[in-house]
Order: C-alpha cells, then sequence, then structure tokens
C-alpha cells in the first residue's frame, strides 16, 4: 500500500440536504477523513471502478468515503447511485466529493453539482462497493457452520448401487425433514475454529461438497428422499449433511464503520495458509452478537507481545499494536465473520488484531 503525505484537512459532516444528513452518532465518532495532498480536482467513472478504488484517489483511507458525501445509513447501503460516465468532483471549499453530470460537447462549461442519490433499479452497470470474484464464493457457500447447527439437517444414508461416492448425476438418499425445500448443498464438518482469546471453538469451517436437488419426497416417515447430484465440488458420502440452498445474494456492500466499539482477533485464513495478503480471506472472532453486520471496515494491527521489563524481570511490559491493513467484513455469522484483505503493509497472522478505525 503506498504511504502519501497528507494535510491536516479534517472536517465535520453537515448536511447538505435534510435526507443526507448522517443518521448515526457513530458513524461521526470516525468522522476525521483526510483528503491526500495529491488529490485530483476530478475522476471520470469508468465500467470497472469500485466505490473503494474512487475514493483511494481522494482518500487516505478509503472506507471512510461516505462521511465526505454526508449520506445516512440508509443511502450507504444502497450501491446503485454511481455509474460510468458520472464524474466524482472534489469541492475543496466545502472539504467533500460531489456527483457532476459532465458538460455536453461545446455546451456551457458550468457544472452542475449533485448532492443526491441516484435511486433506480438494480443496474448492471451501477458501481460496486468492491470487486465481487474475490468473495463470490464466500457469499454462496456456508462455510462457517455454528457448533451443533448440523445436527437436526437431513442427512445421506445411502448412495445408488451401493457406491461409497457420488459425483454429478448420481442418485443420493436422505433422510431428514427437508421443510419443504427442494435445493440443498451437501457439507461435511471440518477443522474447529477456536478463539484466538478464549481458546474455545466457536465455530466448525465445513467442507463444501455440491449441491442436489430433490427428486422424489419420500412417502412415509421411514422412507429415503431420492436426489439428485447436481454439481460436484468435492466426493459426497454416506453421513455428509444437507442445508438448503441459501437465496442469491446481493453483491455490493458500503463501507462503515462499526456501531459499537470493536476489538476481534483473526481466527483463521481461508485456505489454510499461515499468512495471508492483499484480497485474501481470514475470518474474525466477532459476528452478529457483537453487533457486527455487512461492510464494517476494521483496521488490522500486529497483535503486540508482553515482555519481559528488561530493567525489573518481575515485571512485564505490553507492547503496542502495530497497525498495517483494513479489513472489509462481507459475510456475518452468529459468533464469527469473513472479511477480505483490502490494503495491507505487512502480512496477515492468526491471532492479529481487528478494531474500529481510530
Amino acid at each position: 500500500m503506498k504511504k502519501f503525505s497528507t494535510i491536516a484537512l479534517k472536517f465535520a459532516v453537515v448536511p447538505v440536504l435534510a435526507a443526507l444528513t448522517l443518521a448515526a452518532a457513530s458513524d461521526a465518532r470516525a468522522a476525521s477523513c483526510e483528503f491526500l495532498s495529491n488529490a485530483p480536482d476530478q475522476h471520470t467513472v469508468v465500467r470497472g471502478d469500485t466505490l473503494w478504488d474512487i475514493s483511494g484517489k481522494f482518500l487516505q483511507h478509503p472506507w471512510c468515503w461516505p462521511q465526505v458525501w454526508g449520506l445516512n445509513r440508509d443511502q450507504i447501503r444502497n450501491p446503485h447511485w454511481i455509474y460510468p460516465g458520472q464524474i466524482v468532483y472534489f469541492d475543496r471549499a466545502a472539504g467533500r466529493l460531489r456527483l457532476g453530470t459532465p458538460t455536453p460537447l461545446g455546451g456551457s462549461q458550468n457544472v452542475r453539482l449533485l448532492p443526491g442519490i441516484r435511486i433506480e433499479g438494480l443496474g448492471v452497470d451501477a458501481v460496486p462497493a468492491i470487486a465481487a470474484s474475490t468473495i463470490e464464493p464466500f457469499l454462496s457457500q456456508p462455510l462457517i457452520i455454528e457448533e451443533n447447527q448440523l445436527d437436526a439437517t437431513p442427512r445421506i444414508v445411502a448412495a445408488q448401487e451401493g457406491r461409497v461416492f457420488l459425483g454429478k448425476n448420481d442418485k443420493a438418499y436422505v433422510q431428514g425433514a427437508l421443510h419443504g425445500g427442494t435445493s440443498f448443498q451437501a457439507f461435511r464438518p471440518g477443522k474447529p475454529l477456536k478463539d484466538p482469546e478464549t481458546k474455545k471453538i466457536i465455530a466448525f469451517e465445513a467442507a463444501y461438497l455440491g449441491t442436489l436437488k430433490l427428486q422424489r419426497a419420500a412417502g412415509a416417515d421411514n422412507e429415503a428422499h431420492t436426489f439428485t447430484v447436481v454439481s460436484s465440488k468435492e466426493e459426497m458420502g454416506v453421513g455428509d449433511r444437507l442445508l438448503p440452498v441459501p437465496p442469491t445474494p446481493v453483491m455490493n456492500y458500503m463501507p462503515h464503520p462499526p456501531e459499537k466499539p470493536v476489538a476481534a482477533r483473526i481466527v483463521s485464513i481461508y485456505g489454510g495458509v499461515t499468512h495471508a495478503g492483499q484480497n485474501q480471506v481470514v475470518s474474525i472472532n466477532r459476528g452478529k452478537s457483537a453487533d457486527i453486520d455487512v461492510g464494517t471496515v476494521l483496521e488490522l494491527s500486529r497483535y503486540g507481545q508482553t515482555i519481559k521489563d528488561p530493567a525489573d524481570k518481575s515485571k512485564t511490559i505490553k507492547l503496542p499494536d502495530e497497525q498495517y491493513g483494513t479489513l472489509f467484513i462481507f459475510r456475518v455469522f452468529d459468533k464469527i465473520s469473513y472479511g477480505l484483505v483490502m490494503q495491507v503493509t505487512d502480512s496477515v497472522q492468526v491471532g492479529d488484531v481487528a478494531r474500529s478505525p481510530e
């Protein structure tokens, strides 16, 4: 991540219109955003841009762009308001970013600055908050399984013609209540995830195996349902569990600081590796129960070690945490969340701190 010198251009968010007033007092706690000293006067939005990328051209911390637009929480969560061809202007006098309409060729040179939000249907050309390609697999597959979540779910009890494993187009025989569902995903409980602070198991990272479609529902309680394997990422077998296919996820998220102060820790790095870099996925030991929601932005820091005082070995000294990056939360469970590493100057490690931005 490049480091830029900044000017002390700090500002309080002042409403342009009543509808554009910041609604959350917690957002005001982090309302100091600094513009880059070399920020451009304007940027023309092009296809492939993300709001995070655009904001990074103007702001030291791209995540705090909603504050310089003066958007309330509901508007922040609506991503469909900026499109390719529009121009983002840096209003230096007001300390704001504004969306303008480009002047027609040969027309007046006056620029029309629009404080409002473009509210339309879900357009395929709308600029997303972040690039979705990295996180798409994590949106359609639960992956994090809460403790005991699979205990009462349907399970595969037999495979077609006595086979041990199942692949695409094979029949699977399933026992358990379907609750009206017809499309399911198959999972196998994986490694336990332990809280770095309490050392207790808080969830399991399940292995996603594929999808199945109901062909024939059971006619009696002691009869098995008949399913067909629609897709197979890994081989399925007897004992694997089924969960309903979740709704199609929304692919755009707006960054914002957490409602309450958060001091989480990195639980795991997806893929079983020990270090993570930019655009990799990690999990933290906070979720819905700690008021974490989709779009929450946290700062990453190396957890400061506790050392013995060189002058008095009977005493210890806690070294300060060293901030080195940004984490964007995109999927939230009860006690754990998935985050995308956005910008780092060092590698992410299990046990590192993810806290509210300062």
